[in-house]
């Protein structure tokens, strides 16, 4: 734990890097990709040449026998919440940045972006189980709190449970929000849980990984832990039989995650530990625009 001067230094670091970020990546993109999803029904009038025909109201168009579409008006704010894996898988790197760390910048990131919108933000922090809810509000106050909670939540040891954090945005937030999963989703059985969550919202995922996970050093007989379980193992690290095991568990477990997010049509980006995120941040928003 941080003593306090400490985390107000840390927290002013996370800030003034976070708010030039988020300017850098989001000028235009933000509203662009997620403030045009944001709409409310307002009105029918008639059909004119070139309206979307999606939008035809097919009640009312039988009812007066011509054609009427449906007009939608951009709603003036969203709710933005970030669901945050804490388990202590997260705590791994092998580069100057641990997944936790990454996790903790790009929701500081967001946070910003969302607050300069004028929206909404809350954050459900989540491993086996539901750690903290911080209720969606607006303010630089608000976000600096979800700043704070950021660096001081402990990482708790205990399986990650995307599913159940998922169950919980669906029943604990009954508007439309626009929702960003972040996690090195280690788990691989939030599909249904997803995709109920992603009728309700509009979700987006971002997983955080670290290329040092995929490979085992060859350094010969060593202890191995699973941080998730505390399950301990020694292993010859120079077999290279138990390399390769090691290894295809993990493009196995990376395949079917790929594979839950194409299934489930929900935006999925991958941010290394080592990389420079923010181009692939703003190609990622460009595309959703």
């Amino acid at each position: 734990m941080m003593t306090s001067s400490e985390l107000i230094k840390k927290i002013k670091r996370i800030e003034i890097r976070s708010r030039r970020l988020s300017q850098q990546i989001f000028a235009g993109e933000y509203h662009s990709a997620f403030k045009g999803r944001g709409m409310a029904f307002s009105e029918v009038r008639t059909y004119t040449y070139g309206d979307d025909v999606r939008f035809i109201d097919w009640n009312v168009t039988a009812r007066f026998h011509q054609p009427y579409v449906k007009i939608f008006e951009e709603e003036r704010e969203l709710t933005v919440m970030l669901v945050i894996d804490t388990s202590t898988s997260t705590l791994f790197g092998t580069h100057n940045m641990r997944k936790t760390d990454m996790i903790t910048e790009l929701a500081a990131v967001l946070s910003f972006s969302a607050i300069n919108n004028n929206d909404k933000v809350g954050v459900i922090f989540y491993s086996d189980k539901i750690e903290k809810f911080i209720p969606p509000k607006k303010g630089k106050t608000h976000i600096l709190r979800i700043i704070s909670e950021l660096l001081n939540i402990k990482s708790h040891q205990g399986t990650t449970d995307t599913a159940m954090a998922l169950q919980y945005l669906t029943s604990a937030i009954k508007k439309r929000c626009t929702t960003f999963v972040i996690s090195d989703f280690l788990d691989t059985d939030f599909e249904l849980a997803l995709r109920i969550a992603n009728n309700k919202h509009d979700i987006s995922a971002i997983q955080i990984r670290d290329k040092g996970e995929y490979y085992l050093p060859d350094i010969g007989y060593m202890k191995l832990q699973d941080n998730e379980t505390g399950k301990v193992v020694i292993a010859n690290t120079s077999d290279k039989q138990f390399q390769r095991r090691y290894t295809q568990w993990w493009m196995e477990n990376e395949q079917t995650t790929n594979d839950i997010f194409c299934h489930t049509g929900v935006d999925m980006l991958k941010i290394y530990t080592d990389e420079d995120y923010i181009p692939k941040l703003r190609e990622f928003f460009k595309k959703r625009s």
